[in-house]
């Protein structure tokens, strides 16, 4: 995640990480403190669960993920997440909330590693953590449901 902004949505997803394997990483600068209470509350009792990692920069975190390939998570991108064929290693690159990835780092990924999540026409976007959701498990079920606890259906609250 690129410059979270806002806690609930980082903590949503730091549960989400906790169930499904995913290492989350954050970029800074981030609009909250790791402590933040709302923070805390989204994440329940999963930060121990989850492996987190906070980069000083992107540079960093690229150098440092050992991602095989990246991809920017953008409205507006011409292919869709659904159509990729993803492999293991593959990292998501999602920006902050209210603006998005930067022209910069969309160039730095190339158009042909920038995917969108399907919207209505005029909708602007989705919620952060829920595209991180959809996108991980599309990941996730393309690679079998490795790891996960059972091959039944899940329990949804």
């Amino acid at each position: 995640m690129f410059e979270p902004e806002i806690p609930p949505n980082t903590g949503n997803v730091i549960r989400l990480c906790a169930n499904t394997g995913v290492t989350l990483h954050l970029i800074k600068p981030l609009g909250f403190r790791i402590d933040d209470k709302s923070l805390q509350r989204s994440g329940l009792d999963y930060r121990d669960m989850a492996d987190v990692v906070v980069h000083a920069n992107l540079e960093h975190c690229l150098g440092a993920s050992g991602a095989a390939r990246v991809f920017a998570i953008e409205t507006g991108a011409a292919q869709r997440y659904s159509d990729v064929a993803f492999t293991a290693g593959d990292a998501f690159l999602f920006g902050p909330e209210t603006r998005g990835l930067p022209p910069h780092v969309l160039e730095l990924l190339g158009p042909a590693r920038s995917l969108s999540i399907p919207m209505r026409a005029h909708s602007r976007s989705l919620n952060l953590s829920n595209a991180v959701a959809l996108v991980v498990y599309e990941a996730w079920r393309q690679l079998g449901f490795q790891g996960s606890a059972s091959p039944g259906p899940a329990c949804v609250e």
